[in-house]
């Protein structure tokens, strides 16, 4: 039997807004490799995870109607979105 909930990972280009306001950091719009930007209507919630010594910053998103996570390693600066 087949699993069709698999969650796909993938690393995207973030353009975000730091240091506002009550919010250290907010993501604005993401790119995926091949694609044109796509904006983030609304951030739901944030948090932060550490694993092996590294901080990965975790953001619930919506885009449209659909909920998507980007995650930001600190330790290599780069951006993943899991859907």
């Amino acid at each position: 039997m087949k699993n069709f909930n698999k969650i796909q990972t993938e690393k995207v280009e973030v353009m975000a807004l730091f240091g506002y306001e009550m919010t250290p950091c907010q993501p604005l719009t993401f790119r995926r490799r091949g694609e044109s930007e796509t904006e983030v209507s609304e951030l739901l919630q944030t948090h932060v995870r550490f694993v092996s010594g590294v901080a990965l910053h975790i953001f619930d998103i919506l885009v449209g109607r659909e909920k998507m996570t980007l995650e930001f390693n600190s330790r290599d600066l780069s951006w993943y979105l899991t859907q």
